[in-house]
């Protein structure tokens, strides 16, 4: 059986990335991966949904178990993606869809190499600033930091095999759906399994006994 294919999307807060993923899981199916955080859950945010919403103790806990794919610290905050759930849901052939950072987008590719790594941008700074601005619950200062953080990881953007520009909700959807499309499509993808079921089909009609 092959293996499922494992996508990475990244983005600066602000973006849109989660809004564009969930659209993603509703046209594909695709499984999303579901982070672990030591941050504190935000409103309409559900335990187990949106992350699993931890303390520091538990979060290092599973650090010294190994139990993460990559795990980083953010804006204060420990941000970790469960290993075990990705990797099992991998090996069945199923894909996984990763919404990450970029600083942990980058150690998954030291691992996964084959993923399909999408960065996600906004038009401009300018729009990406009124976005971040219009979370209530965020102080100039994690406004001012938010941003600084967006130019840093916008300048590891040749680390990624795509970028998609979020101006419109649906635009973008669609071009996330057409790159998950156009992977499943790439020669090699499950390439030799494809090739020995049309072996064996024209072996039945050489061989009608068969």
């Amino acid at each position: 059986m092959e293996e499922g294919l494992l996508f990475i999307v990244s983005g600066p807060s602000g973006a849109g990335k989660g809004t564009i993923c969930s659209e993603l899981v509703k046209r594909t199916g695709i499984s999303l991966s579901v982070s672990m955080t030591t941050r504190k859950p935000r409103p309409g945010e559900i335990d187990g949904k949106d992350y699993y919403f931890v303390n520091e103790a538990l979060f290092l806990k599973t650090v010294s178990e190994s139990g993460f794919l990559e795990y980083a610290k953010v804006y204060d905050h420990y941000y970790g993606t469960p290993k075990a759930p990705v990797t099992t849901r991998l090996a069945a052939g199923l894909d996984v869809l990763l919404e990450i950072d970029t600083q942990g987008a980058l150690k998954v590719k030291n691992e996964w190499p084959d993923g399909v790594f999408i960065y996600i941008l906004p038009p401009s700074m300018r729009e990406l600033r009124r976005r971040i601005t219009g979370r209530a619950a965020d102080t100039l200062a994690a406004i001012e930091l938010r941003l600084g953080e967006s130019l840093k990881e916008m300048e590891r953007i040749d680390q990624y095999d795509y970028c998609v520009v979020n101006e419109r909700i649906e635009e973008a959807a669609n071009s996330l759906a057409a790159i998950f499309t156009a992977e499943h499509a790439r020669v090699g993808r499950g390439v030799r399994e494809t090739i020995q079921a049309y072996k064996e089909e024209i072996q039945c009609y050489i061989h009608p006994s068969i």
